[in-house]
């Protein structure tokens, strides 16, 4: 009688109401099955985000952050796919909850909506791979550096030393230059312009040889000598050498100018700069005005 009786009472308990939600009873069972349903949703996660893990390092992918941003995916996707089951193993209707507060459900819709895209966003970039932590960006005219990509916004590095925090949908949804995606190397330009009295076919042998003497260059990389376009007081010159990593692209310019400047000085060929010619005619003679 003694077993019988704690028995019943444990099945007493299980049975007891908590809460009712429409016509829904929130009993202890449902409650107690709901919670191992959430701890068995955490252990096959572990052990899921263990497997990735192991997965990746068979296929030589030991990036660190490419690693952590898909076992954090898989985490969020195995939560979510628990607490869905939990709340239906507690007897919770979804639609019933909405139907009850859906004032507040249309607030919160809205407030979740840049939240919501910008997950989605960064399950797109996971999923195609396309942008990657180190990878240099030109993101709304501003060059950037990967240094992580989370689950809602993505952590850049600007020329500048400043952290920029991205929301990944402004990454899927616009347009964005992946100089790294393929390839570190980068083909880097710049432009001077000198005198219509200038020696041109001087002017391009200098600037040839000052481009290909860059010791920084990719060796038998390309370096190209273009006369770009016929100014108002300079014929253009457009020099383009590769370099093998764009970050650096704004010291390497300031370097190349800087040898251009002193090769051209050295060879007498004058750096053009805007001029304004005046003439001044004669008025024509007036009687009676000397």
């Amino acid at each position: 009688m003694g077993h019988e009786t704690v028995i019943n009472d444990f099945l007493n308990l299980m049975g007891k109401n908590i809460y009712i939600i429409g016509d829904t009873n929130i009993t202890v069972g449902r409650l107690s099955l709901a919670g191992a349903a959430i701890i068995v949703s955490l252990i096959v996660s572990l052990l899921a985000r263990r497997s990735i893990t192991r997965a990746l390092a068979k296929k030589d992918i030991k990036n660190e952050q490419t690693v952590k941003t898909t076992c954090t995916f898989t985490h969020y996707v195995i939560m979510i796919i628990g607490t869905v089951i939990a709340l239906k193993i507690a007897g919770i209707d979804l639609s019933t909850i909405f139907a009850a507060g859906a004032v507040l459900t249309v607030g919160l819709g809205f407030a979740m909506q840049n939240i919501a895209q910008n997950f989605v966003s960064g399950i797109i970039l996971f999923i195609e791979r396309s942008i990657q932590a180190d990878d240099i960006l030109e993101i709304d005219g501003r060059v950037v550096k990967v240094l992580k990509i989370g689950v809602r916004s993505t952590l850049a590095l600007t020329r500048n030393m400043e952290e920029m925090i991205i929301p990944n949908s402004n990454i899927v949804q616009g347009t964005v230059v992946n100089y790294t995606m393929s390839d570190t190397n980068y083909l880097m330009g710049t432009s001077v312009g000198v005198t219509y009295s200038s020696d041109m076919k001087l002017v391009k042998e200098v600037l040839q040889k000052t481009a290909e003497s860059m010791k920084w260059r990719v060796n038998k990389g390309v370096v190209s000598v273009l006369m770009r376009e016929f100014g108002d007081s300079s014929v253009v010159f457009s020099i383009y050498i590769e370099i093998t990593n764009p970050w650096f692209s704004r010291r390497l310019t300031s370097e190349l100018n800087e040898a251009i400047w002193w090769a051209l000085k050295e060879n007498n060929i004058t750096i053009a700069f805007p001029q304004l010619d005046v003439h001044f005619d004669s008025l024509p003679a007036r009687e009676g005005i000397q």
